[in-house]
């Protein structure tokens, strides 16, 4: 077994410095320890009934992350119910996420923020909404606290589907040392200090030489730190810094053809030189005030150089169709929020505002030949601002909670182009009513209505271009801002050890426009309805076992009926997660958790689908007192099925002009064995 250490996974997750958490979600903390005879439960949320505006909301604590095994940070957001993070290449690019029938490629319509500072990425080199998760270390999360839908006024671009805020840990962080070696050359260092009032630092140093056929020789530094500014006269407020820095080579899909053919095995590679490089860097100053007022500024340094080969020599036949993408920009922005309780009789009024300017110095697609480049399809440089303001107003009537909101949002920005025929100036704005009521018929039910109105930004570029990149052809720019409207209604149910939650909701999004950075321009599709039904239910029977069941179900479609087929590819008709958590020995706890992924439509006209996968994954943690040891077992059963899979034309050498049109997937990692010591630090 090889191990070599520096950079991603986070996988091997805090076992003994989480706080577990009783029936009412708060943690059990005494003098900074932790409380030793409560088991880490399954998925914990904390019970929101009087609280939640939406059966779809929820607030998971830390103790998730505790026991929940994970091949690669992105896998953090599965905690949300009904969403799943699979990845299509190396493990320095973002995940492919899925949430209520959307494929939300690398996160277009689902936000995530880690205290208070977006993760998205607007007029990304390689996609809309960029969300990469990989900087995050996993054992310094504190909670997640998730909202589906676009019912919620202080929530903006990318939240259609749904937002998540990562919060991290605050003044009860342990301090430990952790080492992991695996099979595949896993190798991870991880420290993690308490710095005292209220603060924490870690690093986490990875390496990875990776399952696939082309090893992904990953390597990976990231560090988190959060300090509270209580001590030098700043009450409330803290700061939160974040540097991330790592490189893979990639093993995208490959052609199913090339598999039976017997030219690469399903762990292979077509073009073994595609490559990831990426850095991040994050200062976050929040505060969260007793008075009612929350702010956030927030300052980022962002940088990724991906190469990539999807369609091998379908182009170029003579130098292959890898492309290189180029984005390099900072990120400056904040916002602030007020609550009145007393502002108006019987209401209680939130105001806020927020503003984001994004400085990219260079956003660029060429052409590539092993890594070494041929020529540009475009360059640009963009100057992108957004702005908001919103207020809401809640009153409670009896057992009935109503909130009303409105959100008012304007972007835009210039593009100057390489091609001048493509630069230009855009701008565009919304207004985006909010409504959700609760009415608690008691302590131990509460039902839900909600409806509202949300949006995503489409790519700066698509807004400017006049010709399509690297030709003289004429193209249509494209609206900034795609508009969507969504309702909601749902149930939330507790009783003693027992909770559930269903919902049943439905959204239409305008249109779909995607910016297609793999080629430099906008592909449009028609409007789409997406409607579903979630259920998510948890059960601790006796002390020391928690069963958890999540079951989400979608029908996406595009609308009107188009020429075709109406069928939006890859989007899932279902998703199931399960798991259980169990203390087998006083000192020893188990964990199982299974994933199933529904069969989805590759095409429009339903006539190629991809099949349903199963994925399972067991851990299992041993306190020894002085350290603590961690065996996972990553793809328990070592399942052939594939993380996503495509279906589109290729060409492979000796194959005709026009290429092939064929499925194309990426497979599963093979089963991974990980061992983790744990050794605590005496606080200083």
């Amino acid at each position: 077994m090889k191990c070599f250490w520096a950079g991603p996974l986070a996988a091997g997750l805090a076992f003994g410095c989480a706080p577990a958490f009783g029936h009412d979600g708060t943690a059990h903390i005494e003098d900074g320890s932790l409380d030793a005879t409560e088991v880490y439960v399954f998925g914990k949320r904390r019970n929101l009934i009087g609280q939640a505006a939406s059966a779809s909301e929820g607030v998971i604590s830390f103790a998730r992350f505790a026991d929940r095994p994970l091949l690669r940070p992105g896998e953090l957001v599965e905690a949300v119910p009904g969403m799943a993070a699979t990845q299509h290449s190396g493990n320095t690019k973002a995940n492919q996420f899925f949430l209520r029938g959307f494929n939300l490629d690398h996160g277009t319509d689902f936000s995530v923020s880690l205290d208070g500072a977006p993760l998205n990425l607007r007029s990304h080199g390689h996609g809309q909404g960029y969300l990469d998760l990989n900087s995050l270390i996993p054992e310094v999360v504190e909670t997640i606290r998730y909202r589906k839908g676009p019912y919620y006024a202080d929530v903006g671009d990318f939240s259609s589907a749904g937002t998540a805020a990562f919060r991290t840990l605050g003044g009860h962080a342990s301090s430990y040392l952790q080492a992991t070696v695996g099979e595949n050359g896993y190798g991870r260092f991880l420290g993690v200090t308490n710095l005292g009032h209220g603060g924490f630092a870690a690093i986490d140093l990875t390496g990875y030489r990776g399952g696939y056929d082309n090893p992904d020789h990953l390597k990976k530094a990231a560090f988190i730190a959060r300090v509270d500014l209580d001590g030098i006269g700043l009450s409330g407020w803290s700061l939160t810094g974040l540097a991330h820095d790592a490189s893979s080579r990639a093993s995208n899909q490959i052609p199913l053809r090339a598999v039976e053919g017997r030219q690469i095995t399903r762990l292979g590679a077509i073009d073994t030189s595609d490559y990831g490089d990426t850095s991040r860097f994050i200062l976050s100053l929040q505060r969260r005030g007793a008075d009612g007022l929350e702010a956030t500024a927030y300052l980022q340094s962002y940088r990724l150089d991906l190469y990539s080969n999807f369609t091998y020599a379908l182009r170029d036949p003579e130098n292959g169709d890898q492309f290189q993408q180029v984005d390099e920009r900072w990120i400056y922005g904040g916002s602030i929020v007020q609550t009145w309780p007393t502002l108006v009789a019987g209401f209680t009024i939130r105001t806020g505002a927020e503003a984001r300017y994004d400085d990219i110095g260079r956003l660029g697609l060429y052409y590539t030949r092993e890594r070494q480049r041929l020529s540009t399809v475009r360059e640009d440089r963009l100057r992108e601002y957004s702005a908001a303001v919103f207020s809401e107003a809640s009153r409670t009537f009896g057992p009935v909670r109503i909130t009303a909101g409105l959100r008012f949002d304007t972007i835009g920005g210039m593009v100057r182009s390489d091609d001048p025929r493509n630069s230009g100036d855009a701008s565009d704005s919304l207004w985006s009513p909010k409504l959700t009521a609760a009415w608690r018929v008691s302590d131990r039910l509460e039902l839900y209505a909600d409806a509202g109105r949300g949006f995503h930004s489409n790519d700066l570029r698509g807004a400017t271009v006049s010709v399509t990149p690297g030709t003289d052809d004429p193209t249509e720019a494209v609206e900034l801002l795609a508009p969507s409207e969504g309702a909601e209604v749902g149930l939330r149910y507790s009783l003693g050890r027992f909770s559930a939650t269903a919902a049943l909701w439905q959204l239409h999004l305008d249109s779909e426009l995607v910016y297609i950075g793999d080629e430099g321009h906008t592909e449009a599709s028609g409007a789409t309805k997406r409607q579903g039904v979630e259920v998510l239910l948890d059960y601790t029977p006796r002390s020391g076992l928690n069963l958890n069941l999540t079951a989400a179900a979608s029908r996406a479609r595009f609308a009107g009926n188009p020429e075709g087929g109406s069928r939006i590819p890859n989007a899932l008709d279902y998703v199931v997660t399960a798991g259980v958590t169990a203390r087998l020995m006083p000192q020893l706890t188990g964990t199982l958790t299974a994933r199933v992924l529904s069969p989805s439509s590759l095409v429009e006209d339903n006539s190629v689908r991809s099949k349903a996968t199963t994925l399972v994954n067991g851990l299992l943690t041993q306190d020894f007192g002085r350290f603590k040891l961690r065996l996972e077992v990553l793809n328990l059963l070592d399942s052939h099925d594939d993380d996503i899979r495509y279906y589109y034309e290729s060409r492979l050498p000796g194959e005709a002009d026009e290429g092939v049109a064929d499925v194309h997937f990426h497979s599963f990692e093979p089963r991974t064995v990980r061992l983790t010591l744990r050794i605590p630090l005496n606080h200083g």
